[in-house]
């Protein structure tokens, strides 16, 4: 079987809209392109992308003893959290709904040739 080192992070408060634009960017590139990429991307979702991919490095490094130079996004899943509903007053006494979308993010790095 092949070795994978994972992370998630979970309750994300930017919509998961927003984060597949960073994360279509990298999907597939190796852990060092990648880093590269988000240095130099200008969009929200890059910090805590980048913090999840150093994380899931981390794991691969010290939980399975691969090698970093190694090491690609072999999948990248950007799914949605649960919404937070929340209401703004509008004329003569109603409300309208407003949305507050989560995101759910899943790196799984792999090794070349494993």
């Amino acid at each position: 079987m092949k070795k994978q080192a994972t992370a998630q992070l979970n309750k994300l408060r930017i919509s998961p809209r927003k984060v597949r634009m960073v994360a279509d960017v990298i999907r597939g590139k190796n852990v060092e392109e990648a880093r590269n990429i988000l240095r130099f991307t200008i969009k929200r979702a890059v910090a805590p992308m980048r913090k999840l991919l150093d994380s899931a490095v981390a794991n691969a490094k010290h939980n399975l003893k691969m090698e970093e130079d190694k090491l690609f996004i072999q999948e990248i899943r950007v799914d949605e959290g649960r919404t937070l509903k929340r209401f703004r007053p509008v004329a003569r006494g109603r409300t309208n709904p407003i949305a507050k979308r989560t995101s759910r993010i899943t790196i799984i790095l792999q090794e070349y040739g494993s």
